[in-house]
Order: C-alpha cells, then structure tokens, then sequence
C-alpha cells in the first residue's frame, strides 16, 4: 500500500479536492492567457488598475469615520495604486480598552460601515478591496470560546519516569505545563508507555524503543493508572491530552466578545469562520458590494502558537486513512514541547513518522480550510488571497490550492521561498503570486523606497507579480502622536515595523512615480504564461525556510537559469504532463526535472512510489532529468509498508536506465550533467553575474524582467554594479523579423534596442546596471508596440558610447572627440567623426528652499516651516545646522551656462549622484520622465540650450529626523539619518550623430 492509494493518490484530500470540479479548467493554459490582445505602448506607459501595486490597510478595528476612508481611498488612487486589503491591526497601542470594543470592534456595526464606505468609493475609483478573514491574526473570529469543537487545538503530554522496574500506580501524569488561559476543559486522549533507549535519543529529545510501545488507554480507571514494566529497564509513561490552545489574534482583543483562533485542520473550524462572516457581517448591502468588487478574502501566515503539538480530532482517522496505519504507536515520534522534540525513535524511522504525519496535516489543511474558504469565497464573488505557510505542511501544494498565493519580503529567507510558491501557482493554471511588501524592523518613518525597491527587484525575478505594501494606516486613533496613527509605531516603545505610507509622508508627494514604475514591473510579470527552465522536486514542500536546490541556487542562477519547486501533489493535477520533452507544455514548459535528498529530513535519497511511478512516466516522454544522490538505494520518506522499498528502487532502475536521465553523486556536476541532455537555459550571461531573470511569453512576444538584486536581504559583501553580455532567446514565433525592444518601467517608453547581435533565435546585447536596477526587455515583431523603427538595421557593434533609434533612424552617441565606427547588421561599416564635446559641468553654488514639516494643531495636522539657503556645496541634511532634524521637501536650484558650441545634436545625462530619498528633476520649467530611484541618471536630450540653463530637483524625505526631536521616547535613541541630495551631481553632455 502506497502513502496515496488508500486515498486515490492522496491529493483527493488535498490539493484536487480543495480545487473542486473547477480543478482541471483552473489548470488549463487558458487561465493564464495574455490579458487583452496584442501589447500596444499604452498598454504599457499606462498599466491598468488590476495590476498596480495595493496597499495592507490597517485599520484601528472598527474606530473608524466613513467619510475619512472614503478619502483615504481617494488617495490612494490620486497616488497611482491599485487597491488595498483592510486588516484590524494596532500593535502600537498598548491600552485597547481606547478602542472601544464592545461598540467599535472588528465586525461591529462601524467596522461594516467602514468597509462598506470603502468599497463603494473603490468602485467609483476602479480600486479592488480586500478583506481580512478576521482581525490580525491568524484567522479568528468573536464567538469561538477555547473549548469549542471549532477553536484551535493541541495535544499536551504528561509523563513519568519509571527505573529499575518500579510500578506505576496513581492518578495519570498531567500535561506538563498548564493550559492557556480560558482553557477549561482537556480530554485524556491516550495512555501509553515505552522503554527508554538512550541509543535512539538526539538533541534533547529522548530515545525510545518502537516495539516498547503499549497501550495503556483502556487500564485508566477514574483518572487513575495501575501497571508495572515487564522489565527493569527505564521506562516512561505518557499520557496525551486534547484541548484548545486559546490562542487568540495578535495584539488582542480586537472584538467583543474577544475572537478566538479557529482550528485550521477542522471542517467546524472553518465553518465557524464563514458562519460568522455569513450571519454577522454579511447583509444584503455588503453582499451585493463584494460581488460588484471582485477582491479577495485575505489570511496571513499560519501562526499557530501551541506549547503542545497542533492538533484536530480527526487526525487519527486522516492518519489512518492517509497511511493505513494506526498513529498512536507513533505518537511519542511527533509530540512537541515548545517547538522541541520529546522523544525519537530510531532515527530513519522518526523520520519516516514525522514526514507521514505533517504530509497528513498538509492534507487536511489544504482540504478542510483553504480548500473548504475557497469555495466559500467564490460563492461571494470573491477569490481567496493566503499566505499558505508557518507550519510545517506543505505549502507547494497550498499554493497551487489558492487564487492567490502569498509571500512575504519580512519572512523569506531568499528567492527560492518564493520559487516554492510559484511552482505551486504555475501548475496550477493560476496568475498572481503575490508578496507582503516591505516590512522591515524598526523601519518605522526612515524606510526608503530606495530599500524597498532593491528588496522587490529580486522578488519579482522569483515570481511575484503583485505587491502589497506593508502598509498604509488609517489616519489616527485615540492617543496617537503625530503624524498620526500607524499599526506598528511605537513597538515595544521602540520605532516598528514599517512603514505607514500615505500623505503623511513627504515621499507621497513623488509617490505616483513608485507605483507607475511598479505597475508597469507587474503588468509584464502578469502576461502570458511564465518560462522556467527547471523543475526541482521537493519531496517535502515546507518554505519560509531559506533553503534553495543544489547547484542551481548558488552556481546556475548566476548564469541565467531559472526554476521552481514542485511537490508530489503537483504531479497530479491536469497539468502535469509531457510533450516535446517539456513538463507543463503549455507554462511554465519545463526543460527538465532535478531531484535530490530530502533537505529537511537528512538530505536522504527519498521518492514516494506514487511518485517514482510518475517522474518514471515523464522521463520515458522525453522529459530531460537529472538525478543527484544514492537514488539506486531509495527510500520512502514516509514509513514503508512491506515490499515497498524494493518496489521502489525497482522503479528508480528504470528510471536510472533511460537515455535522458543522469544520475550524479556531486552537486558540481549538475550543470554538466543538463549539458549532456542538451537542456540549456533560456537566458545566459557571459560571466557569473548577480544579475536575476524572470521570463513570460505571450502570442505575441517573449518578456524578460532582469535585476541586478539580491538573492536574500542579508547577503554579503553588497551586490555591485554589473557590465557584461546577456544572452535572451525567442521562443514566439516571429522568424527572422523579431527585433528587441527596451521597455523603460520609470517612463513608461518602449524603444527598440538599437546594438546587438542575432544567432538564430538567440540575441545578445550589452547589460550595464546598478545594484538594484533593472531592465524589462520584450522580443516581437516590428511595430509590435506602434514603434517606428520597424525592422530597420540595427547596430551590431560600435566604440561609440552608445547606439539607440531615435525619430525612426539609428544613431550613436559619444561623451568625447573622435572618430568611431559603427558595424550595422547589413555587414555595412559606418565612420562617424566627433570633432568637439563640451566639458563635462559640476554645480558647485544651489539655493535650497526646504518646506520642513512639523507637528501640528493635533496628531494629523502638519505644519510647514520653509528654510532658504544658499550651498556652496551638497551635504546630507543631518551636516547642514539649519536642516539636521529636518523631514519635508527641498527644491534645489542651480544655473549651468553651456557654450555657444551648444547644438541641437548635443544633449547630456544628468548625475544626480546620492539622493534621499525621492525625487523630481524639471530643467528650464520642463518637468522629466520619473528619475530611476535606484539609478538616478536622467537623460536631458535637447531640453538645454547654450546660454544659462535651470535645474530643479525636488527632493522629498522620510520624517525621521524629525521624529526625533517631536517624539523622543521613541524615536530619539537612533542617530540621524542623512537625508537630501548630495551628489556629486553632473551635467556630462554627449553628442549623438545619425548613423542609418
């Protein structure tokens, strides 16, 4: 008996049950079509709505004015954004009885007309509003009271030690810590004893003799136990108790009476949730809003806080059914005390028990609550938006059960966290990863979007395509500070989470550039079907964990390959199958399958049969597979029943044996070994690069997003500036006419690359970015963006400074005298001869005039100060006496004379050098495109003249400094931050010549 033929391959309960009928139509390539019809350059310039960036909201519970969400809406969409999720969340306020509860709490009366104010000023808006499941987290709702049959659950431990053969008589032993407050009632589950086997024990759990185990549930009389070991071994009696956790959300109470969390593993916990929503929130008029809005029902990571094990009635039965075993023999294997082991078997078989276990909670997790709140949520018009992990389950599987899978900057580790997710997503037919954005510690009032943007760069090269910015606060409540209330601020008396976006910020007033630039990132990352080239199996789906797929994490990434993680119950849905050697043809068309130990139980070569069966059934289809590890000596990850091992490696020999499988036995070997199968990647760079990739292809043309980022926050040394070939291939058909094309997600331009080279269906060009920069090429037919240029020739190389089509013909440009020469792709060699290029001008005398914003009348009221000075040189705010504690805007202005040599075929890039933290450059009264954030360089083109010339450049910065000194207790440990523009800012000219 396999770990899925007792329940027709297991994912009936899992991830195909929680998809429903819909299953098979959710998973078809037509769910992940292009939206619209072929990309025009508005299509671009001007993303729509549904995919521009939301913010978390966060409301003081239900101590809100319907007339201020309405305008918070209306901000929200005059800055550019595409909608927001309401989440009750107040960490910063430490006394709740301010709130009101009893009359203003989550899903009072105020809470509804708060929720129904807004989604009635979204929809006049074109906003989409989503909804928390309950108040904070994790999901809980008013009602539930700790011993309820729909309240969390965990099962505690009790024990006592026996030695040299002495009896046990006397009441069972009592768990050994108290129960949670509020907690009255625990239910005696099981008794049992075992001998101890100090060989068998690891870390500080205890070892155990498996074949010890007896069941002494039956000899408890009254609450007492009479038994004596048939041995003079040391002994230890367990008794196991059930009873609810009383956990309740984070930051309590939010409601009267106080929310409690829900069983996540129940049919009844979950049905507590949609009863409450049903008949205590949802009226007639809500109904009818949420169907007309379209958003989504929202549930953050699964923080079950348990000193015991979590728990459900109805796991032994799902173990049983699931396994075919029973699970009380097994217990003491997975009894956890604070999040540590107790006890452990032999050390494979503890391993084999813990593994069936939490693949057994995945199933019922996936089933009974994503599944079971899915369904719900469609029936209202809405999706279900979740962030599927915290325990460990899995959460590949979890994600491939939701609309909308989430992530989450704060919590993932690296990129592969995310690779996990959109695994799950992409076979499952579905569109949006999306990831909770920017929350850092102690981040509050100094978070710059310049930190933010470096962090999202990477995560969009791993698969996010909607972001939800850590957050936007609901502008006060009783006792707040100014600049008003934020959910995280003050933490623990300290600066929190941040950040609390909004018009309390200097940056909103630059903000719309941000979430332009972000729009147009996702709506590329939201087109066509996604491109990876490389399937890496897990055989235990956990994420948040950090851990990445041998070589091609840390060696093939940096070469330009990409790839997901699958889990075993991706493996069944309709998707998943093979044609022309590609896995998922239809997206993500993986090239090949890579498997390896199981990282999470030892790294040990495991395959369940049902999936051999399957990786076996993909590789005689042609399917390329590399195999790294002892995988001719497999093993089951769960516990084996007999027969099966041999079953097993029976089938892993002839997987082993086909001509399109390697099996290697050192991770350096892996990129040789796809070499060999002739698998290559979709995108390469001519060195090891930081730069990072995410590919989709529509029926009109291949999108690449490149980044050079981070593969975690915390790497080291910083990334740098990268200068090297990248190789892109098509893969839409457009024959010899397809051409490149830059897409600028600052401005919104689409031009056409000007300089590279073609072999076949490969092109090649030059990549020069920052940390942080990145750059969105698309591969299509002339004309495809209403471009001009068509197919004309293009430049294939030149010791100019650069090539780009300008006004429908190609042109070079050069930063100094002399003669340069340019080959076209028609094999034609022209000489382009630069006699003079002005100097190179550095402003060295600006006036500054800083609107410095104070506190005002009462918490969100600012008063403005202007400062007016004359620099002789730029320095950071915190130097400057007049400005050291100042947050607000600054207006720096200079004159920079140009020569009379000036001609309308000279132009120059502005350098504005280090700038905190937004900013704006207009030059003679003309306000530019958006400033890179990342890469402040501006192309002035022919905006200058000889003669005198004006440069503007707002700057807008974050209210640290200012929070210092208005709210010290808080704010006044940390030093000063340097904020402003200090440059080196340059005017370096160019001229451009027209060469074809």
């Amino acid at each position: 008996m396999t770990r899925r033929s007792v329940l027709a391959a297991g994912l009936t309960t899992g991830v195909l049950a929680a998809l429903g009928p819909a299953a098979e139509a959710a998973a078809s390539p037509a769910a992940s079509a292009s939206a619209g019809s072929a990309p025009t350059a508005s299509w671009f310039a001007a993303p729509a709505r549904a995919v521009r960036p939301k913010f978390r909201w966060w409301w003081p519970d239900g101590l809100v004015d319907p007339a201020e969400i309405a305008r918070e809406i209306d901000q929200m969409a005059d800055a550019g954004f595409g909608g927001a999720e309401i989440a009750a969340v107040h960490h910063s306020i430490s006394d709740t009885s301010v709130l009101d509860t009893a009359h203003h709490g989550w899903g009072s009366a105020p809470w509804r007309d708060g929720v129904k104010a807004a989604l009635r000023q979204a929809a006049r808006r074109g906003l989409t509003v989503d909804l928390t499941l309950g108040p904070s987290w994790p999901v809980a709702v008013p009602g539930v009271t700790p011993d309820d049959e729909a309240a969390v659950k965990e099962l505690a431990y009790g024990k006592a030690t026996l030695t040299g053969g002495a009896a046990f008589d006397g009441p069972v032993p009592a768990p050994v810590y108290a129960p949670a407050s509020g907690v009255t009632v625990q239910k005696l589950f099981a008794v049992q004893a075992a001998r101890v086997d100090t060989a068998y024990s690891s870390g500080k759990a205890t070892g155990l003799d498996v074949d010890s185990v007896t069941d002494l549930t039956n000899r408890v009389a009254d609450g007492n136990l009479s038994w004596t070991p048939p041995d003079s071994g040391t002994w230890v009696v367990l008794s196991y108790w059930q009873r609810g956790s009383g956990q309740q959300p984070e930051a309590g109470p939010h409601s009267s009476p106080a929310a409690y969390v829900i069983d996540h593993f129940s049919a009844a916990g979950t049905a507590a949730v949609t009863r409450y929503w049903d008949t205590a929130i949802l009226d007639s008029t809500l109904r009818k809003l949420l169907k007309a809005a379209g958003g989504a029902f929202f549930e953050d990571s699964v923080e079950l806080e348990s000193k015991g094990l979590q728990w459900t009635p109805g796991l032994p039965d799902a173990f049983r059914a699931h396994t075919g075993r029973d699970l009380l023999p097994y217990l003491p294997a997975v009894i956890l005390d604070n999040s540590n082991q107790v006890f452990a078997f032999e050390a494979r078989l503890t391993q084999e028990i813990r593994h069936d276990f939490w693949e057994t909670v995945s199933n019922l997790f996936n089933e009974h609550h994503l599944g079971a709140l899915k369904k719900w949520a469609h029936g209202h018009g809405m999706k279900l938006r979740s962030q599927p992990y915290g325990l460990q389950t899995d959460a590949i599987a979890s994600a491939a059960v939701l609309d909308i899978p989430e992530g989450e900057s704060l919590g993932f580790k690296n990129l592969d966290d995310y690779r996990c997710l959109a695994g799950g997503r992409d076979m499952a037919g579905s569109r949006v990863l999306s990831c909770e954005s920017g929350a850092y510690a102690g981040g509050a009032y100094n978070t710059t979007w310049d930190k933010f943007l470096r962090t999202m760069g990477g995560a969009y090269a791993a698969g996010v395509n909607q972001t939800v910015i850590h957050g936007f606060s609901y502008a006060t409540a009783p006792g707040v500070s100014w600049p008003g209330f934020a959910a995280f601020s003050p933490y623990s008396g300290a600066p929190g989470y941040g950040e609390s976006w909004g018009p309390r910020q200097p940056t909103w007033h630059h903000v719309a550039d941000v979430a332009g630039y972000i729009g147009r990132v996702q709506q590329v990352l939201q087109s066509g079907t996604v491109r990876a080239d490389v399937a890496v199996f897990r055989q235990t789906g956990y994420t948040a964990t950090g851990i990445g797929a041998s070589w091609l994490t840390s060696t093939g990434v940096p070469l330009g390959w990409t790839h997901q993680f699958l889990s075993g119950p991706l493996l069944d849905l309709p998707n998943a199958k093979v044609s022309g050697k590609r896995l998922a043809p239809d997206g993500p068309a993986y090239k090949a399958l890579f498997l390896e130990g199981d990282f999470f139980y030892g790294s040990t070569p495991t395959l369940s049969l049902d999936d051999a069966r399957k990786l076996l059934k993909f590789a005689r289809a042609g399917l390329p597979t590399v195999l790294l590890g002892a995988f001719g000596q497999a093993l089951t990850p769960g516990l084996p029943d007999d027969g099966e091992t041999d079953e097993l490696r029976a089938l892993t020999a002839e997987l082993l044996a086909l001509p399109n499988v390697r099996n290697v036995t050192d991770k350096t070997l892996v990129g040789a070994a796809f070499a060999e199968l002739g698998v290559t990647s979709d995108v390469s760079y001519s060195v090891s690069s930081t730069l990072l990739n995410a590919h989709r292809v529509t029926d009109d043309a291949d999108f690449y997003y490149l980044c050079n980022g981070k593969h975690a926050e915390t790497v080291k040394p910083p990334v740098a500036a990268i200068d090297h070939d990248v190789t892109l291939r098509s893969t839409v058909r457009g024959g010899a006419g397809t051409v490149p094309y830059l897409l600028d997600p600052w401005s919104g331009r689409v031009t056409r690359l000007a300089r590279y080279t073609r072999d076949g269906d490969a092109f090649t060009f030059r990549v020069t970015l920052q940390p942080g920069e990145t750059l969105v090429v698309a591969l299509g037919r002339p004309g495809l963006f209403g471009n001009r240029d068509g197919n004309r020739p293009h430049a294939v190389a030149t010791d100019a400074d650069d090539a780009l089509f300008t006004g429908g013909r190609l042109a070079v440009r050069a930063s100094a005298a002399g003669t340069f020469t340019t080959t076209l792709s028609t094999g034609r060699k022209v000489t382009t001869k630069v006699a003079e290029v002005p100097a190179a001008v550095t402003p060295d005398r600006w006036t500054l005039s800083v609107d410095d914003w104070r506190p005002g009348a009462d918490a969100t009221s600012t008063e403005v100060v202007r400062h007016s000075l004359t620099l002789d040189a730029l320095l950071p705010w915190s130097q400057i006496p007049e400005l050291a504690d100042v947050g607000g805007i600054g207006t720096y202005r200079t004159t920079v004379t140009l020569p009379k040599s000036w001609s309308s075929a000279t132009g120059a890039l502005l350098r504005l050098g280090s700038v905190t933290d937004t900013c704006r450059v207009t030059v003679n009264g003309v306000r530019l495109d958006p400033v890179d954030r990342v890469n402040p360089v501006v192309d002035l083109g022919g905006r200058l003249r000889k003669g005198a010339n004006t440069l503007e450049i707002e700057v807008a910065t974050p209210l640290f400094n200012r929070l210092r000194v208005s709210n010290p207790a808080v704010f006044g440990t940390a030093a000063r931050q340097a904020y402003g523009l200090v440059g080196p800012v340059q005017l370096v000219p160019y001229v451009q010549r027209t060469v074809a």
